[in-house]
């Protein structure tokens, strides 16, 4: 399926907005998370080309305060209820409109903006993105959980809808600027990055003993605690596997991933007469958030600029399936289809965050995913509606819950 409406369509759009001087209405959902601040950094390098429709953040109020009174949104919703009248009181007399929920979290996501960064992390995200996709907004795509929970019913929402959907994780984002998704007949192999985390050449020994500040600390990018973990796991590598598997249709067998520790190459399109096209870059958000931001133009970014000289070489090796079974499991996963996918998300939500609460060992997270698959492996049929989803992701939440309280008795 294609990712995007006729190009055409939109470059009349933006050549519209160019000569009435009309700027690019934005809404960006998590907007004090790493991707949503990275948004707003470029947004205000260029302030008059784009318009603030809403921001959202979880529980950050204070961040959300701060960068309504420096953005001026239209809208600004905490997603925790409880913390509207903090937001209230610290946007009173700004004229901005305030909102607390989950339902306002959504309305957000329905407001008439142009282009809408999905950069809520984990299955919160599902409910204001299907939103956006919905109503036909252009939306970057930041929120895995999007794709590896509700794959069928989301792509399904967007060719319906007719969305412009661009994938704003930097290995995505790097196959859809190299890909001819017109000619998907002719691609070889896409091939996957991975920086290998901090524990790339630490042994099994080593890892069971790793704390929660250990795996946090990402060797080249700067992310929040969560997919830092999962990028110590290379579980972020298995769910981007997912993604890539619905957002490139070339079969799951066509997707291969390489260790690349420099995270200079972002992704490779491998072609079936040998070519293989790259895209190359700092490991910086900014640049794929950037060209999810100006598509079909390309805007100024102030990302550090590659001298390879400098760099000298860029090293490859292959994942060890041992030490990181994680990407074997989300294959599994790929195979298995339907409901499969979803439940390898819940399980691997809880886990990372029982190990961040020091309640399990790093080991503990994959083995964890692994026994929730296993008891739940037989939900393999597609998700009728968003309900379903949410249903399942539930009981394997439970499930995995009830193996942590297990394993840390």
């Amino acid at each position: 399926m294609a990712l995007t409406a006729e190009i055409s369509d939109l470059e009349r759009d933006r050549a519209e907005a160019t000569r009435t001087g009309r700027p690019r209405s934005v809404t960006v959902l998590g907007s004090t998370g790493s991707i949503g601040c990275s948004t707003l950094d470029l947004i205000e390098r260029e302030r008059d080309r784009f318009e603030l429709v809403a921001l959202t953040a979880h529980k950050n109020v204070d961040a959300l305060i701060e960068q309504a009174r420096r953005l001026k949104p239209q809208f600004a919703v905490i997603a925790d209820a409880l913390l509207y009248e903090d937001l209230k009181a610290g946007l009173e007399a700004t004229g901005i409109e305030v909102g607390a929920g989950r339902d306002a979290v959504v309305e957000a996501a329905l407001r008439p903006a142009d282009w809408v960064m999905a950069g809520i992390v984990g299955a919160a995200g599902l409910a204001p993105t299907l939103a956006a996709v919905r109503r036909g907004a252009c939306v970057a795509l930041a929120n895995k959980e999007c794709l590896v929970s509700a794959g069928p019913l989301f792509l399904a929402e967007v060719a319906r809808s007719g969305t412009v959907l661009l994938p704003v994780d930097s290995e995505h984002n790097a196959i859809f600027q190299v890909l001819d998704q017109t000619r998907l007949g002719s691609v070889d192999k896409i091939i996957l990055t991975a920086s290998g985390g901090p524990f790339r050449t630490w042994s099994l020994a080593e890892m069971a003993q790793a704390t929660p500040e250990q795996a946090v600390a990402h060797p080249r990018w700067s992310m929040g605690a969560k997919i830092s973990v999962d990028s110590a796991t290379l579980m972020n590598k298995g769910l981007e596997l997912i993604e890539a598997h619905y957002l490139f249709p070339v079969g799951e067998e066509r997707l291969d991933i390489v260790i690349h520790p420099e995270s200079i190459i972002h992704s490779m399109v491998g072609y079936v007469d040998g070519s293989v096209l790259a895209q190359l870059g700092s490991p910086d958000m900014r640049t794929p958030i950037s060209y999810a931001l100006a598509w079909p133009d390309r805007m100024a970014t102030p990302c550090a600029r590659l001298n390879l000289a400098e760099i000298g070489k860029l090293t490859f090796e292959a994942p060890d399936p041992v030490r990181f079974p994680a990407i074997r499991l989300a294959r599994a996963a790929v195979k298995a289809g339907g409901l499969v996918p979803t439940i390898l998300n819940a399980a691997n939500e809880v886990a990372v965050a029982s190990f961040l609460e020091r309640r399990i060992g790093f080991l503990d997270i994959a083995g964890t995913v692994e026994s929730v698959l296993s008891a739940m492996g037989h939900e393999s049929g597609e998700p009728d509606n968003l309900e379903h989803i949410y249903e399942i992701d539930g009981l394997a939440r439970i499930r995995a819950e009830e193996l942590v309280q297990l394993a840390s008795r």
